[in-house]
């Protein structure tokens, strides 16, 4: 299934590597190697319940693309509309998988959208990306978190790690 969800991110635009600059910045001043970042974010898209949020953000966005999803919501997610909140929430589910450091990371990038986010948050393809965008700031969060921990050497990916990885 991981295959399927990078092929989607890539048709709607979303490189790993664009995720992973937005992890480096968050990173800071560490300057952890891009090629880290790439593979905590291929760990992030590695899990199944991101992918699942991944595969149900973008199947909303290309349906109200097509206008498939009943009024009012079609109207609210094709305008992305502020008060909505659900695009949010879904992303929400990816960026607590490692812990609550993602959370103050998502909401910085919530506001200020960089990288492919503010690309994705400005609609100037036409296509919808309500989701996306919140599901990449949510995917870059959880990515950044998973390698504060493993730099932290704690937790499942530090040295106390027992049989599990990731």
């Amino acid at each position: 299934m991981k295959d399927v969800v990078l092929r989607l991110l890539e048709e709607r635009g979303v490189k790993v590597t664009d995720i992973a600059q937005i992890v480096a910045e968050l990173c800071g001043p560490d300057d952890v190697p891009l090629e880290e970042c790439v593979r905590s974010v291929e760990t992030v898209i590695g899990k199944r319940e991101a992918q699942h949020a991944i595969l149900t953000g973008i199947a909303l966005d290309v349906l109200a693309e097509r206008n498939g999803l009943p009024e009012p919501l079609n109207a609210i997610v094709r305008r992305d509309e502020p008060l909505y909140g659900v695009d949010e929430i879904l992303a929400l589910g990816i960026t607590n998988l490692y812990g609550s450091v993602g959370l103050t990371s998502f909401g910085y990038l919530d506001k200020r959208k960089l990288g492919i986010i503010g690309k994705l948050n400005s609609h100037r393809s036409g296509q919808v990306h309500t989701f996306l965008d919140d599901l990449v700031a949510g995917i870059a969060a959880a990515a950044a978190a998973r390698v504060a921990h493993q730099r932290a050497g704690v937790g499942p990916s530090g040295p106390d790690r027992q049989a599990a990885s990731g």
